[in-house]
């Protein structure tokens, strides 16, 4: 694993983009820092430009890199999450313009699959999670639902053997309201 980790990570560090498995759905994804990267990815999914991403970290220690002014209530409720939860902060920082929700808000996911969480520490900076589709259509509940028109434009297939989920479905999606309030957007 730690081969394809290393590779992966300078794939990204070289501003490509790959299709790699994550605790949900296989995802496209890239240095979330990187601009250019992150316009190829809207261009390959035919995306909205106006529509941010939800972006993966390895853990919740680097959430004050990425977000100016975190909920107290985030400290309580990261640690208890039981399955893939992605949370909507304010506040973004550190980040592409675009990337970033036009209310300032930015989602950010803990990741705790293993090869997607060794892979951002590798990287040493958040990668991008977004849903291996075109934009207008249904999200792939496995890899053999990837259209090859998506395969086609990636620059590295993450081989399917480093998947570990059986979950394939998009997180669970949580917006903190203020420092002590929150709001499920999707279950």
């Amino acid at each position: 694993m730690e081969n394809e980790i290393e590779k992966c990570a300078e794939l990204l560090a070289a501003g490509k983009v790959i299709l790699y498995p994550t605790d949900t759905v296989w995802g496209i994804g890239c240095d979330a820092t990187n601009e250019e990267a992150l316009m190829k990815i809207y261009h390959i999914k035919q995306r909205d430009e106006k529509k941010s991403m939800i972006i993966l970290l390895d853990t919740a220690e680097r959430l004050p890199m990425y977000v100016r002014d975190i909920p107290l209530i985030a400290w309580d409720l990261i640690p208890h999450v039981s399955r893939p939860t992605t949370f909507i902060y304010p506040t973004a920082r550190n980040l592409p313009a675009k990337l970033v929700h036009n209310d300032g808000t930015i989602a950010i996911r803990i990741v705790q699959q293993e090869f997607c969480r060794r892979l951002i520490r590798a990287l040493g900076k958040p990668i991008i999670s977004t849903s291996a589709n075109i934009a207008t259509l249904p999200t792939p509940q496995t890899f053999s639902d990837i259209s090859p028109e998506i395969i086609r434009q990636m620059d590295y297939v993450v081989p399917q053997s480093y998947a570990s989920s059986f979950d394939y479905k998009p997180s669970r999606l949580i917006k903190f309201l203020d420092d002590y309030n929150f709001t499920v957007l999707r279950d």
